[in-house]
């Protein structure tokens, strides 16, 4: 099945649903509840994990809490399976409400059950989890590279079966040109999504790790990032005040310059030599001016 020949829907807001019109070509309309009308009740037990899961990582104490909801009362929303051979069900959306299903020691869940084709299982799965809020930007960059992969959908197609500008789709497939080693900083939260866009302008591998090493240890803001590597690109037009970002060697001074850049929001250098010195704040708009003077009380 080539969806890239469907008709463009906007899924915006609505969710899996939006999908299914659009890939029902080869299957037999099935309907979304038991035959009385309500989800059914399945041994959690004979439910298998969803093999196109782009989500790698869950977060244990958003899972705990989950699971103290559900063992208080119950699990609020269906989740979604498809059947298998043998009676057995395939996850297709609703990993956290299993696993915290399981977590909280329930034998059943209640889920809706739909067969779909493989195809269509991977493609709402994928969907599903990019309309979410909570994946990792890899995640995302991964996911968008499945659906462009393997259904062939344009980046204008994905954008509007996620309800994402197209823009951001480019943006995060572009993430798939970092070396291994910075997309795990990414994934690991070292490094935001801003953080690799940046650093994504140094096109020698072993430059852009060692960049991102330096980032990641000094903490750096996206902005100074984007200064640092604007100011390895082009070092000829480096100018007074924008040296290369290096380490204060007195610890005292480091503490008290990151204390400051994480109260202002803005690029903050110490200058200090034997108890003596100076104290820069950059900014590069007047908001980020008028923003200062507030907080200074001025």
């Amino acid at each position: 099945m080539n969806t890239a020949e469907l008709p463009r829907r906007k899924a915006l807001g609505k969710g899996l649903e939006s999908l299914l019109p659009s890939v029902r070509t080869s299957i037999e309309p099935a309907p979304q509840r038991s035959a009385d009308g309500t989800p059914r009740e399945i041994p959690l037990a004979d439910i298998d994990r969803s093999p196109y899961q782009t989500r790698t990582r869950f977060d244990e104490a958003q899972l705990g809490e989950l699971a103290a909801s559900i063992t208080a009362t119950g699990v609020v929303q269906p989740v979604l399976v498809r059947p298998l051979p043998g009676g057995r069900f395939q996850l297709i959306a609703g990993e956290r409400r299993w696993l915290a299903s399981k977590m909280a020691g329930k034998e059943t869940i209640p889920a809706i059950v739909r067969p779909v084709s493989n195809e269509q299982a991977m493609e709402m799965t994928i969907v599903e989890n990019l309309q979410r809020t909570d994946l990792n930007p890899m995640e995302q960059a991964r996911a968008f590279d499945r659906l462009s992969r393997e259904f062939k959908l344009t980046q204008e197609q994905m954008a509007q079966r996620t309800g994402k500008d197209r823009a951001s789709v480019a943006n995060f497939l572009r993430l798939l040109r970092l070396p291994t080693e910075v997309q795990g900083k990414v994934e690991a939260g070292e490094l935001a999504f801003g953080h690799a866009r940046a650093l994504l302008a140094i096109e020698d591998p072993k430059a852009l790790i060692e960049a991102a090493q330096k980032v990641s240890t000094l903490s750096m803001s996206v902005r100074q990032t984007e200064s640092y590597v604007q100011g390895l690109l082009h070092p000829e037009k480096k100018q007074v005040g924008e040296e290369k970002v290096k380490e204060p060697l007195d610890p005292n001074v480091r503490e008290a310059r990151d204390l400051l850049q994480r109260a202002l929001g803005l690029k903050v250098t110490i200058e200090d030599k034997n108890g003596r010195g100076r104290v820069i704040i950059e900014y590069s708009k007047l908001d980020d001016f008028d923003a200062l003077m507030e907080r200074l009380g001025a």
